[in-house]
């Protein structure tokens, strides 16, 4: 097996169905994931010989244009409105050839260079309590410490990252092309943004309840799961089967033909390089390795009609998604957490937001495979367990990352409550339950290497219960503060306080501690 150079990349399909690359730091290992085969579509009527226009709409023809039909389109100047109306229409007769779900209406599609686009915003001031609040959740997740705006920097993640996006709002696909002079899409990357619409108007997406992290992965383990594995069905046609315009030349054309790229975008026209952090990319990625993957696993147990009814029923916990076989009976737990602050500590609360966050299981993994990226050698899970890779040794383009850790298995659920003092220092009280005893020990363990890792000094003379850890206040990465971890059979309790003596203010220790 062929092993990675030090600094190999690894192809990821970004937020919005772009690719891009993420900096590895060591090589991984052949997996048994399962792939799917390249002639998944659903039970549509063929094209007729002549590519004839039906006498009236039908699955696989959308706008004039079938499936399987050629377009006279150059982009090598951008493309004009007739020629993306084209490529649009005959995308979306893709999408319904690969899916089998009929576009009620259709969407007004823009190509914008990447210097000129902006990510979508509501526009609303962010209170200091909102900022607070996810500063303290990153800060836990050892991903962005309590000094830098956490918001700010997933904000930069996603300007640099994004491929384009949907807006059921405003019912448009927005597309950012890597050539600003003239921009170009690729057709893959619009695919899946069609499709977006198209669950919108089948399924009505932006209904579901997503207040917490955990709940956006969850449920984004049917959209965007769904999603990109039509994206990759698509690329995997593109080339042999189909033409289709990347963000290069031409329609039809050696030059700009996609082949099996899933993603329909190089990795130089992402801007992936410009990540402000890893940790909170790979939290958010966690639905777009996984979910495919899931989605893939309903459809062999069911077809598209077993698909369809998970958006009645989406994944209701991460570990749902990571593990298809929990889905829909193992439902995750809601641990609680009582407040016991003293002096001038409070909790955080947010209006109109859950007091509280959840990362699920995809947290946790991803808080302990950071380090991987972080530092040479440093590895507290393994690159052959975090990789998922083809016979070559090259990352998977289908799943290539897992989420399934020996620390993190048997996970059953979590909540994490931030407060804030008069000084306008910020703790936090972090509850994790498993399934059993013996699966919090290895996440205790898990922990204890992340602690370590942090240059975490344990303090031999702290006052029970647990154990207390302390990382200098000059940390050159921010993250000096006081930890205290108490293990209580299945349940692992985190507490963070600026000192050791604050951990009691934050959260007196309870009489059964």
């Amino acid at each position: 097996m062929r092993r990675l150079p030090a600094l190999a990349t690894v192809a990821l399909v970004l937020l919005a169905g772009c690719v891009g690359s993420v900096p590895f730091a060591d090589s991984g290992s052949a997996s048994d994931t399962v792939v799917p085969d390249d002639d998944v579509h659903a039970d549509v009527e063929p094209a007729p010989a002549d590519l004839s226009d039906p006498a009236e709409d039908r699955l696989g023809w959308e706008g004039g244009y079938w499936y399987n039909e050629s377009i006279d389109v150059d982009q090598s100047d951008g493309l004009n409105d007739s020629e993306l109306a084209a490529v649009t229409n005959r995308s979306m007769a893709r999408v319904e050839y690969i899916r089998g779900l009929e576009f009620e209406r259709s969407v007004p599609v823009e190509v914008v260079g990447r210097d000129e686009f902006s990510t979508p915003s509501n526009n609303n001031t962010t209170s200091p309590n909102r900022s607070r609040f996810d500063n303290a959740k990153f800060e836990a997740l050892f991903m962005i410490n309590e000094s830098t705006d956490s918001l700010a920097v997933q904000t930069q993640n996603r300007q640099a990252a994004i491929g384009g996006y949907y807006s059921p709002r405003e019912e448009r696909i927005v597309l950012v092309s890597g050539n600003s002079e003239s921009p170009k899409l690729s057709e893959v990357t619009l695919s899946q943004e069609l499709f977006h619409a198209l669950q919108d108007q089948q399924f009505d997406i932006s209904s579901y309840e997503q207040s917490t992290r955990e709940d956006h992965n969850a449920v984004d383990g049917i959209v965007e799961g769904d999603g990109n594995l039509v994206d990759y069905l698509y690329g995997q046609r593109c080339g042999d089967e189909w033409s289709c315009l990347t963000d290069g030349q031409t329609a039809d054309g050696e030059s700009g033909q996609a082949g099996q790229s899933g993603g329909g975008a190089n990795a130089s026209d992402t801007g992936s390089g410009g990540l402000s952090a890893i940790g909170p990319y790979l939290l958010k990625y966690q639905p777009y390795s996984d979910g495919p993957a899931f989605v893939y696993a309903t459809y062999q147990a069911g077809g598209w009609d077993a698909v369809d009814a998970v958006y009645e029923n989406p994944p209701a916990s991460t570990s749902q998604v990571i593990h298809p076989e929990q889905y829909p009976d193992d439902a995750p737990t809601e641990p609680t957490v009582t407040d016991r602050t003293s002096g001038s500590w409070e909790r955080i609360d947010v209006d109109g937001r859950a007091n509280y966050a959840e990362v699920g299981e995809a947290g946790l993994a991803s808080m302990l495979v950071t380090p991987l990226y972080e530092k040479p050698g440093a590895r507290i899970v393994s690159p052959e367990q975090w990789l998922n890779t083809n016979e070559s040794g090259d990352p998977r383009q289908f799943d290539p990352l897992s989420y399934d850790n020996p620390y993190t298995d048997g996970f059953a659920g979590d909540r994490l409550v931030s407060y804030v003092n008069a000084d306008d220092e910020t703790g936090y009280v972090w509850t994790i339950q498993f399934e059993n005893e013996s699966s919090a020990d290895e996440f205790r363990d898990g922990y204890g290497q992340l602690l370590d890792h942090r240059n975490a000094s344990e303090v031999a003379d702290a006052d029970s219960p647990g154990t207390v850890y302390r990382i200098a206040e000059d940390d050159p990465n921010g993250f000096g503060d006081a930890f205290r971890v108490v293990q209580r059979g299945d349940t692992v309790v985190v507490t963070n306080a600026p000192t050791v003596d604050d951990l009691s203010r934050v959260h007196a220790p309870a009489n059964d501690d």
